[in-house]
């Protein structure tokens, strides 16, 4: 907040004060020339910045444009291309399906398609038209009495507490509105998430709304949620992509009296879940407290979220599916360049693997397995367009999470103060002033408008290729550009395993070192 009214001055309030310094010259002279005087001052007796002593008055400058570059940048320098984590094209789309407002593109594509990396599709020259049954898939394997009836997209990992009330709430609304589901984060499940919305439970490393005051699981607590009629799955986080294997983080500003309640925390401390669940430490403990929650849950689909590590750890938890034959319904596969409100840079930049290669990864695990055809397979990481979806699905995903597309559609502005407690706009915030900005039955729509415009662009698009269903997209139909002038589909690129391979005596060299190294018995 400090960087926008700072900016705000400079662009609305310093022009104001020159044109009143024209009028009454002589009284804003006297009083501008002591007041450097004071600064000037102040500035040669200080001892900490060495810049002001250097150059007084003129230093301040340097604070002034470092505070407010952030906007600069945003606002005049970058391109529509080259902002990160989300380019301003892919935000402005969002606003603009979300508000219902003309998404097209005049005068061809910005993008630079012979760049080496782009993603692209092949069109058919016979074209089909998908069904909006595709837009559904059914989640729940053998072992759940329960299925759920999922939207190929929904909202992805947003803890009460990371973000405001009002914006849980309009998130939920425009999830009842749409008819897919909201996943509550490890922050536990608030009364905020209850407004009619499917819910999918998560149960993160701090048992956050399913623990007794010593941090460990409660059975009661955790039956009397899942037995909501509108929690629909649940999800045990094992790990998240922005901050794999370190827990997560609510900043001590953000632990009002109520969020401190709903998680039993103390006040005035960052509240941070352990890296690892203290229920279990083993692919086979972990594989037991799924069936156990499914048991409590009243047989609903119970699965888990991790972003991949080490692989042999993944390939340990496929190893203790077929030693105990139990099987989650859904796994979560979160890729390295997922959002977070706060992480160290170190774990966000270089620790995890990134989606792509995560997915292709757990495709192969499952196929080679021959647990693919039981398991669902959701991504979450950069999910903002039908596109998103269709490379996803074509690597072997069956539904989609987005979670900061989703912030677009509620107004967030990629301010990037998730993690200060200033969201301008009221979204990643507890400050009661700025999150009344925040109208909850103008965003919920917003959020249901831009899901139907992203799932109407994924069955276009589908439709367009020539597939009869979302089932037939596989990696022959996603090229990547190798060159100036060479793409190559990614079936040609990367190794796919057939299935059942992984139980034979034949191993793929790619898996062979991992699978050995894999044990049921420990990660």
């Amino acid at each position: 907040m400090k960087r926008l009214i700072i900016f705000s001055f400079l662009l609305l309030i310093l022009p104001a004060i020159i044109v009143l310094m024209m009028w009454f010259p002589l009284k804003f002279i006297i009083v501008a020339g002591v007041l450097l005087v004071i600064i000037g001052a102040y500035d040669l007796l200080q001892t900490k910045h060495a810049i002001l002593r250097n150059f007084p008055i003129l230093g301040h400058l340097r604070f002034i444009l470092e505070t407010i570059r952030p906007e600069i940048q945003q606002y005049f320098i970058a391109t529509n291309q080259s902002e990160r984590p989300f380019s301003r094209a892919v935000r402005a789309l969002v606003y603009q399906r979300a508000k219902n407002e003309r998404d097209t593109e005049p005068f061809g594509t910005q993008n630079d398609v012979r760049t080496p990396g782009y993603f692209s599709i092949r069109h058919s020259l016979s074209p089909t038209h998908l069904s909006n049954d595709e837009s559904y898939i059914m989640v729940g394997g053998p072992q759940c009495s329960q299925p759920y009836y999922a939207s190929r997209l929904n909202v992805s990992a947003l803890s009460f507490g990371a973000l405001s009330p009002n914006a849980i709430m309009a998130l939920n609304r425009g999830a009842k509105l749409g008819s897919f589901a909201h996943n509550t984060g490890e922050g536990g499940l608030s009364s905020y998430h209850l407004q009619g919305g499917d819910i999918v439970f998560q149960l993160g490393t701090g048992l956050f709304g399913a623990r007794t005051h010593d941090g460990s699981f409660c059975p009661e607590e955790f039956t009397r949620k899942a037995h909501l009629d509108v929690v629909k799955m649940i999800e045990i986080k094992l790990s998240q992509g922005a901050k794999p294997s370190h827990g997560g983080i609510l900043p001590a500003a953000k632990v009002s009296q109520e969020i401190s309640t709903i998680r039993g925390v103390p006040m005035g401390k960052d509240c941070i879940s352990p890296p690892t669940n203290p229920e279990f430490s083993t692919p086979e403990g972990l594989l037991h407290f799924i069936a156990r929650l499914r048991e409590l849950s009243g047989g609903k689909p119970v699965g888990f979220k991790l972003c991949i590590g080490i692989r042999s750890e993944f390939l340990s938890i496929c190893k203790a599916m077929l030693k105990t034959g139990i099987l989650p319904d859904f796994i979560t596969v979160d890729g390295s360049e997922g959002g977070t409100g706060a992480a160290p840079v170190e774990f966000a930049d270089h620790l995890g693997e990134p989606l792509f290669p995560a997915l292709r990864f757990v495709r192969n695990a499952l196929v080679g397995t021959n647990l693919r055809d039981k398991i669902r397979i959701i991504c979450a990481g950069k999910v903002a367009t039908g596109f998103d979806m269709i490379d996803k699905f074509c690597l072997g995903a069956d539904m989609c999470n987005s979670a900061r597309a989703m912030m677009f559609a509620l107004g967030c502005l990629q301010s990037l103060q998730c993690n200060a407690n200033t969201c301008p706009v009221g979204v990643a915030t507890q400050n009661p002033r700025l999150v009344k900005g925040l109208v909850v039955s103008d965003k919920a729509v917003r959020v249901k408008n831009y899901h139907a415009a992203t799932i109407a662009s994924l069955l276009e698009l589908a439709g367009a290729m020539g597939v009869k269903s979302l089932a037939d997209l596989t990696p022959k139909h996603l090229f990547r550009q190798t060159s100036n002038f060479t793409s190559k589909t990614y079936a040609e690129l990367y190794e796919f395993l057939e299935p059942g391979v992984l139980l034979g005596n034949d191993i793929p060299e790619s898996f062979a070192a991992d699978w050995m190294n894999a044990s049921a018995e420990r990660f």
